[in-house]
C-alpha cells in the first residue's frame, strides 16, 4: 500500500486544500462553552462584585487594588503646560526642541510628553519646510 492511498483514507471526503464548510463559521458566533461561561459570570457577578466591596472594606489589600482600578482606571495623559517659542521659522523650531529638552531636564515633563511635544513641533518643521519649498519652485518656475 503506497503512502498517497494510507492519506487519502483518512480524509473524510473533501480534497486538500477544501474546507469541510466552505462558509466558515458565521461572524459573531460563540463557542457554546464561551456562551455557559457568560452565562454562569453574569448570574453571579452582581453578587461576585459585592463580595469583594465588601472584602476590600473589611481591610484586604487585593480587593481593594482590584476596587480601584475598576472605578478609576489609571490616566493615560495629563495636560501640559509649557511656553514654546513661536514656530514659524526655523530658528524658532530649535528653540522650542530646546525648551522641550530644558523641561524634561527640569523634571517639568516626563520623557513620554516630550517626545509626543517634539513630534508635534517635528511636524510644525517639516510643514515649514513643505511651504518654503513650494515658495522656492514657485520662483524658479516664474523666472523661466
Amino acid at each position: 500500500m503506497n503512502e498517497t492511498t494510507r492519506t487519502e483514507n483518512l480524509r473524510p471526503g473533501w480534497k486538500p486544500g477544501q474546507s469541510g464548510n466552505p462558509k466558515g463559521r458565521p461572524k459573531g458566533s460563540r463557542n457554546r462553552v464561551t456562551l455557559v461561561a457568560l452565562a454562569a459570570m453574569e448570574e453571579g457577578a452582581d453578587a461576585i462584585a459585592r463580595k469583594v466591596v465588601e472584602m476590600a472594606k473589611g481591610g484586604d489589600i487585593s480587593a481593594a487594588r482590584l476596587v480601584l482600578e475598576r472605578l478609576v482606571p489609571p490616566a493615560k495623559e495629563r495636560p501640559v503646560a509649557i511656553s514654546l517659542p513661536d514656530t514659524g521659522s526655523a530658528d524658532g523650531v530649535a528653540q522650542a526642541q530646546a525648551a522641550i529638552l530644558q523641561a524634561v531636564a527640569a523634571g517639568d515633563l516626563l520623557p513620554g510628553e516630550a517626545a509626543t511635544l517634539s513630534g508635534i513641533v517635528e511636524a510644525r518643521r517639516k510643514a515649514l519646510e513643505t511651504q518654503e519649498l513650494e515658495q522656492r519652485i514657485s520662483a524658479l518656475e516664474a523666472s523661466k
